[in-house]
Order: C-alpha cells, then structure tokens, then sequence
C-alpha cells in the first residue's frame, strides 16, 4: 500500500466510522460462528496498525504480522509484544498446524497468488481451525482507492469461492456486509468515475456523518451470517479445510 494509505490508517483507525462498526460486526459473527476454543491461538496477517488486535484478543491470545515497518511498531505497541514481518504466499518461519484461527481482514486482495496464500494459511491451522476472511465487493466499483492500496481484484461471491476451493478450503456462512450504505457508496464511485472525480481519500467525514454512517453500519451486527444480506460493498466468510 501506498505510505499515505498507512498514515490514514493510524490516524483514523480509532475514530472512523468504518473501522469502528466493523470490529463490532465482525466481533459478534466471530460470536456466532468461529465456535472458537477457549484460550483459542489466533494470528492476523496483515494487520495493519493493530487496529483489530484488541477485538481479537477478546477471543484468546493473539500473534500478528505485518510487512510495514512503520504500521508494524504501532501494532506490536498496541498488542504488547513484537509482531511478526513474514510476507504472504510463503509465511516463511509462521508455525504450522498451531493457530484456531487465522484472520485476514482486507488483505487477500493485495496479494497475486491468492490461492497460495490461503494455502499457506490453511497449514497453520489446528485441527478444527478456521480462517477469517473480508474482501472488497465488486470488480465495477475499482476505484483510487483500489489503486493506492495496492489491490489486485476486488471479489465477487463466485471468484471469491473459487479461490478457497482451489485453496483446499470450502467457505461457511459466506456474504455480503457493509450493503446498508452500498446505495450510497456505489453512486459515489460511479459519479467519481463519471467527473473524473475518483478520489482515494478515506479520512472521516464530518462528525455528525461519521457517527450517522456508524450507527447504520453497526446495525448490521445483528444480520450478518443470519439473513442474505443484499449486494454490499464487502464479502465475509469463515474458511475451513475441505
């Protein structure tokens, strides 16, 4: 990712709607769904300034890696120990078969081998072990934003599902989030493209909006994984080995 993408993050991550409610979704699908141990091992790849740490932490004892050094020193800051720097597909020095949960939270999408990078996910499983995964919806709605962060496709439900399976995995209670506010996102894209416009800047918006966007985004919580969800601007899903 571009260095400004970084230093948005790290200034941000604490307040901008986005980051905010989508912890919390992800938070109670994990909830529902990961039937995680307890005490559960738990790596996140790529995780950024840590901003997800503390959620995750909430499940069991966390390890972390991130390729940034400066967006690294933040995270190991925040989670209290040294996070790693092992770069995806290969993961060189990432223990194998040790971890119930491995989570990837936007960050498939960066990588060119994607298949190979899920594949090496899979090998740090424990038995019964899953992989938590979000990534950008919809090819048609590639952006600046796409473009300073580095990504490489953005998924549809099909080409995301193709990707597991040709991982040797198979996805559980895959769909859509964030599709509360898709209306407005997808006409933003579509009007940037059309004037020219197309803006990556991803700072907050004005207060009153940021604390609006959240609280719609954070009803969600309550739907994700228990109803189909509508098209929306992001795809989550649980991975497990076939």
């Amino acid at each position: 990712m571009d260095r400004i993408v970084y230093d948005r993050m790290a200034a941000h991550d604490s307040t901008h709607w986005w980051y905010r409610a989508r912890r919390d979704i992800l938070a109670d699908y994990l909830t529902r769904y990961a039937d995680l141990p307890k005490g559960a091992r738990i790596l996140e790849i790529g995780c950024g300034t840590g901003h997800n740490l503390p959620m995750l932490s909430g499940f069991g004892s966390v390890d972390a890696i991130e390729i940034d050094p400066a967006a690294r020193a933040i995270a190991s800051k925040r989670l209290g120990k040294a996070v790693g720097a092992a770069p995806l597909p290969e993961l060189p020095g990432v223990p194998r078969a040790a971890y119930d949960l491995v989570a990837v939270l936007d960050v498939v999408e960066h990588i060119e081998d994607d298949v190979a990078a899920l594949a090496a996910m899979a090998k740090c499983l424990r038995r019964g072990g899953k992989i938590l995964i979000a990534v950008p919806a919809h090819q048609w709605m590639w952006s600046a934003h796409d473009t300073v962060n580095h990504h490489h496709r953005r998924y549809s439900k099909t080409t995301l599902v193709a990707a597991i399976g040709a991982a040797g995995l198979k996805p559980v209670k895959l769909g859509y989030f964030n599709s509360l506010l898709f209306p407005l996102a997808a006409a933003a894209r579509v009007a940037g493209r059309l004037t020219g416009r197309d803006d990556s800047d991803d700072s907050p918006p004005a207060k009153p909006i940021n604390a609006l966007f959240e609280r719609i985004f954070r009803l969600e919580r309550h739907l994700v994984g228990r109803v189909p969800m509508t098209p929306g601007v992001s795809i989550v899903t649980l991975a497990v080995p076939k």
